[in-house]
């Protein structure tokens, strides 16, 4: 009997990197004005952003319902294996409320886990519970290590602009024009599960600083556990840019940071050229706040 690991797309791994990580992946469903897609299987990365960029249509991200996770458990546990289903922030989404009602329906074969994060925040838990699975933990010995381990993991990000969180409905078109012509960098934190600002910078060169003391304010980088950066839009050069001048957070310690593609559901709101950094905290030095 096996553990399977089932994910949403939220966490921004697409199907075909799911197949090769040897996961499953659900996929929520994005809307731009009349047309849907799944996202990560008929819609990438780099489609949704085109999409993005070009129209002046708010896209909408719908919740997995509990009768596409029944359908997903029903065939991941029909040979009599197990389900270790991972969701995005519980206060972001009622996904994992609908993951959690069909898990009911297979008492002992599912368990859910509230990740409390998104994106890069939420993929380095689902990276920890497939080192969790191949030491060949049972499913409730991995679920309450995740349960603590999750409290640790960091999720920062710089934004580029301010106008996609005035298109949402976060800010008023006063603070956004504002900011635009202050050149303002806003820096973003998952607190809780909740999305918070946690500061404003002028200029990019200021809002890398300001990235680089939250780390280091969060009580810095474990790098026994799995960590990430990410990047949305259609190049990653400024992402590559804050790891160049950052260098100092990482080069004693690895030779190379993985980096990813933000997806829809973080990318409908942060827009383009925004960069994100996810990672577990020390032991005895987190923060949320």
């Amino acid at each position: 009997m096996a553990i399977k690991i089932l994910v949403d797309s939220a966490s921004d791994i697409d199907a075909a990197e799911a197949d090769f990580l040897g996961i499953k992946m659900i996929p929520m469903v994005i809307t731009f004005g009349n047309e849907q897609f799944m996202d990560g299987i008929d819609l990438t990365h780099r489609q949704f952003f085109e999409k993005l960029i070009e129209t002046d249509v708010i896209p909408l991200t719908s919740q997995i319902n509990q009768y596409r996770f029944n359908e997903a458990f029903q065939n991941m546990t029909a040979n009599g294996d197990q389900v270790l289903c991972i969701t995005m922030s519980a206060k972001l989404s009622g996904t994992f409320h609908c993951a959690q009602a069909a898990a009911k329906n297979f008492p002992n074969q599912v368990a859910v886990v509230d990740s409390k994060n998104v994106t890069i925040g939420e993929r380095i838990l689902v990276d920890y519970a497939r080192q969790l699975v191949d030491k060949g933990l049972s499913l409730s010995a991995i679920v309450q290590e995740l349960n603590i381990k999750k409290e640790r993991i960091q999720l920062v990000a710089l934004l580029d602009t301010l106008k996609y969180l005035r298109k949402g409905g976060r800010i008023s078109a006063v603070t956004a024009i504002a900011g635009g012509l202050l050149n303002i960098k806003p820096v973003v934190s998952i607190i809780d599960g909740e999305v918070k600002m946690a500061g404003k910078a002028i200029g990019s060169k200021n809002g890398n600083n300001l990235l680089v003391q939250l780390i280091n304010k969060k009580g810095g980088v474990d790098f026994t556990l799995p960590y990430a950066t990410a990047y949305s839009g259609l190049n990653d050069t400024r992402l590559r840019k804050y790891i160049a001048d950052s260098s100092a957070l990482w080069q004693e310690h690895t030779d190379s940071l993985p980096i990813h593609m933000i997806g829809s559901t973080i990318g409908t709101h942060a827009g383009p050229e925004a960069i994100a950094v996810a990672f577990y905290c020390r032991e005895g030095q987190g923060v949320n706040e």
